[in-house]
């Protein structure tokens, strides 16, 4: 570990098991005397990370910090100096303490239960109707007939609770207006509407599809023209029965027909914020002849109600099925179960509670919501459920799990998360609030407490709400939990405001270069702009919105480029506040969604932190990436490194030509590792990463693979970038695929992995241990399918195209084969594996024309 202390350093062998003040009373106790540091107090001083205001702080050893574990890990020296506590400038720390709450319950509410002027919603025994009057404001033409009918279901996580009903059709005025005035009934009693029901509306358009051929009328097409949802009950458990106006949301175009798709259960239960240029629905909802209010149950009523359930003689005749069950139970998310199987399971739970606790979420998508007798049982049972693992609660927010004592019980799991994990977790967490069924929860709590405790999570958590502010669903909700952060840690405001500044500062900048079509002029632009007094001024002293612990000081104009693509992205550097550390550089793109490139890296970061548990390190590269707001993002740039593209150009005189030997690449890495050992060194790192990243990409079916996005560090470790396509939405051109191989093997990838040998047994043996490392590396993620799944499951709220439904989640299931024994599994992998063996020239050749279509 290389030390610094009054200016000067030095390097020593550290024990990585010292705590950092343990190790700090080391060096004062060797170097006091030649450092003229003799009397001062080792209590006094602290260890610093050299560059970043980091600080190594507690009674940890050093080997559980994470610098010191990512420099380990890169085969570097870490760097830390000494700093004297005075020298440090703390922030005064007057954090917002959120006030206690009892969940789901306000005063109102309780005002009326105590007075006993209510009624419970489980002796309405009449079924569940509302009244639709009217809509107003519909966009369709008015020179003509345009006729619309209003659909509505009730939703409990995304399942229906009964069949949908649905109006007369009505003709629409002039003005945009249609009139109904009918009842709907719907076939469930109000005494089985689950608490957390919702109520979904569609308003579509039916219109007569003609026959081209013969001129005759067919099928009825369906146009949806809008859609909004409401919940059944409000936030203070009230059963919704008064007079309402529902601002709807315009349904976007797609190919999709029929009544299954035509309702959005998984949308916003908020109200079109945009109220004057949206439709409005009138809706009145029955009170069903009651006087009172008509309250859901509390929870208290609820266990008390469960207690008197008798359920011994139903467990009794279960005994010897146990086995069978959680071998279903096993199964992962997507599997759909039979009907049997789901009352068998759900008859067992208390077997699955004292064997495998970690299965409640398979067990409480066996619940039937609308029979009370079950519900109750679930707040019962779950007062006394063991503590899940992360993984596991994490995937009951996901959108299928609604109920609120359920979600609630997710949250309470989550309390000891450390604040590693929870960065790790904090992208779906935030895409979880977007399925809370009301701004007030238990998880948007969560969140800001352990914001307003560590700064590190409150920046990320600032930066992923604001990149969603455009989308007008989520702003609301999303802008609460902003300002709810803003006051209760304001001293960070300062830091969130100079880095939006710094932000604004340069998309005008990149706008201005973008006028520009020529590359060497938007170059000379970029620093001509950049050297004006205004940028200079507001270019420095600011955080890295990337990594907030790094600190840039000012710009450096002379230093900056613009990157010779479609979208013209800047690469920035910025001189370090600390002069200890290297110059920050960051890449600023504008234009492209980077939301699938931050979620695509996340999820390489969990891969690796999977693998690394499981004892191996496959030496995958998942850089920064942040996305700060509609098609404005940063990324990190990695040093050191080259795309496999410039390599081959390095090698030959032809650019195309170059792509096809497959020696070029191996000795690249021989010129930058001249020592055998430190080639044998790159050699290893290349074939790790390389194994990772294969089985990687296969997995989350990452697409567009060519030399440009694909890097190799000069150390040999190989990592891919730009992930704009995955879950197998391959490319096309002419209408054929331009990927047919399962991941990218290429020739000269083989023969840096065979050390450059053409043959004989060395061959053999390099490339075996590689093929059994992918073997290794896919066998261990996919005992995680489980949590791979829910984590895109959770993602489908983000509105990325290519992660828009369940349908798309079918590709992770088929590449992880999650419905094979793993015998079966791994033999599917090694076919795969052949395959893009076999391919590999052909891959290269592809890569060539790539070469060569870019450079002509």
């Amino acid at each position: 570990m290389t030390k610094t202390i009054s200016g000067i350093s030095f390097t020593s062998n550290v024990s990585v098991n010292l705590t950092p003040q343990q190790h700090v009373d080391t060096i004062f106790r060797k170097k006091a005397n030649s450092l003229n540091m003799r009397g001062e107090q080792p209590r006094n001083y602290v260890l610093k990370v050299c560059g970043r205001e980091e600080y190594l702080l507690g009674d940890y050893p050093l080997i559980q910090f994470l610098y010191i574990q990512d420099m380990l890990a890169k085969d570097g020296v870490p760097q830390v100096m000494t700093v004297s506590m005075d020298k440090i400038t703390y922030c005064d720390m007057q954090y917002y303490a959120l006030p206690e709450r009892r969940r789901l319950t306000s005063e109102q509410s309780n005002t009326i239960r105590k007075k006993k002027n209510h009624e419970s919603s489980w002796k309405i025994e009449r079924n569940y109707s509302c009244l639709i009057q009217t809509v107003g404001g519909l966009n369709v033409d008015p020179g003509r007939l345009v006729e619309v009918v209003c659909q509505a279901g009730i939703y409990h996580g995304g399942k229906s609770l009964c069949e949908p009903q649905k109006t007369k059709v009505a003709v629409v005025s002039k003005e945009g207006e249609a009139q109904w005035d009918e009842e709907l009934q719907f076939p469930i009693k109000v005494c089985s509407v689950p608490r957390m029901a919702r109520l979904c509306f569609v308003i579509y358009e039916i219109s007569k599809a003609k026959n081209k051929r013969r001129g005759k009328d067919t099928k009825d097409a369906i146009n949806r023209l809008a859609w909004v949802n409401t919940m059944v009950f409000d936030y203070k458990e009230q059963l919704r029965t008064e007079a309402v106006t529902l601002f709807m949301w315009t349904h976007v175009a797609d190919e999709t027909q029929g009544d299954d798709v035509l309702l959005h259960p998984l949308g916003t239960v908020l109200a079109n914020p945009n109220t004057d240029s949206c439709a409005a629905l009138q809706v009145r909802f029955s009170n069903y002849d009651c006087q009172h209010p008509i309250l859901f149950p509390k929870q208290e009523a609820i266990k008390s109600y469960a207690d008197q359930l008798e359920n011994g003689a139903e467990m009794a005749r279960l005994n010897e099925n146990f086995e069978k069950l959680r071998v279903t139970a096993e199964k992962d998310p997507m599997y759909e179960m039979h009907e049997q199987e789901k009352k068998d399971i759900w008859a067992a739970r208390e077997y699955f509670q004292t064997t495998a606790p970690e299965l409640l979420p398979k067990l409480l998508s066996c619940v039937e919501w609308t029979e009370r007798a079950e519900t109750a049982r679930v707040a019962r049972m779950l007062s006394n459920w063991p503590m899940l693992r992360v993984e596991s609660s994490l995937e009951l927010l996901d959108y299928a799990y609604a109920d609120a004592a359920v979600r609630s019980f997710a949250v309470e799991c989550l309390a000891k998360i450390s604040d590693e994990d929870l960065l790790l977790y904090l992208l779906q967490l935030v895409q979880a609030l977007k399925h809370e069924s009301y701004l007030m929860c238990d998880l948007a709590r969560f969140l800001l407490e352990r914001a307003f405790k560590n700064r590190t999570i409150g920046h990320y958590l600032f930066w992923h709400l604001r990149s969603e502010m455009h989308v007008p669903s989520v702003c609301v909700r999303f802008g609460l939990v902003l300002e709810a952060y803003c006051r209760g840690c304001q001293d960070h405001i300062s830091t969130l405001t100079r880095q939006i500044t710094c932000l604004d500062k340069l998309k005008w900048v990149s706008q201005a270069i973008r006028k520009k079509k020529e590359i060497s002029k938007a170059r000379a632009a970029l620093h001509i702009h950049l050297q004006e007094e205004h940028c200079m001024e507001q270019l420095c002293d600011f955080a890295s919105p990337l990594t907030p612990s790094l600190v840039c000081k000012r710009i450096k104009p002379d230093r900056c480029t613009v990157k010779d693509s479609k979208m013209r992205p800047l690469l920035l550097e910025f001189e370090n506040v600390d002069p200890t550390g290297t110059d920050i550089r960051i890449i600023l793109k504008i234009g492209d969604d980077l939301r699938q490139d931050m979620f695509t890296l996340q999820m390489l970061r969990i891969m690796d932190r999977i693998w690394k548990n499981a004892g191996y390190d496959f030496r995958l590269n998942p850089y920064n990436c942040i996305s700060m707001e509609y098609a404005v993002g940063m990324i990190e740039v990695v040093e050191e490194a080259e795309t496999v593209a410039n390599i081959q150009k390095q090698s030959a005189l032809f650019n195309a030509a170059s792509t096809i030997s497959k020696a070029n690449l191996f000795q690249w890495l021989r010129k930058q590792n001249q020592s055998e050992s430190a080639l044998n060194k790159a050699v290893e790192e290349f074939t790790m990463s390389c194994a990772g990243y294969c089985v990687a990409t296969y997995v989350l079916g990452i697409a567009d693979r060519h030399p440009d996005n694909i890097m190799v560090k000069k150390t040999g470790q190989l990592f891919h970038i730009d992930f704009g396509h995955f879950l197998g939405h391959f490319k096309q051109k002419y209408g054929f695929k331009r990927e047919r191989v399962p991941f990218v093997l290429t020739h000269d990838f083989i023969h840096v992995i065979n050390k450059g040998q053409r043959g004989g047994v060395g061959e053999q043996l390099d490339f075996k241990i590689f093929k059994e490392l992918c073997e290794t590396a896919f066998k261990i993620l996919r005992k995680h399918g489980h949590l791979i799944l829910s984590l895109f499951s959770m993602m489908i709220s983000t509105g990325l195209p290519e992660l828009s439904s369940e349908k798309d989640l079918q590709y992770l299931r088929e590449t992880l084969v999650m419905d094979l024994s793993e015998e079966k599994a791994i033999e599917h992998f090694r076919m795969k594996f052949v395959e893009a063996q076999k391919n590999s020239w052909t891959t290269s050749f592809n890569w060539a024309f790539h070469n060569f279509d870019k450079n002509n």
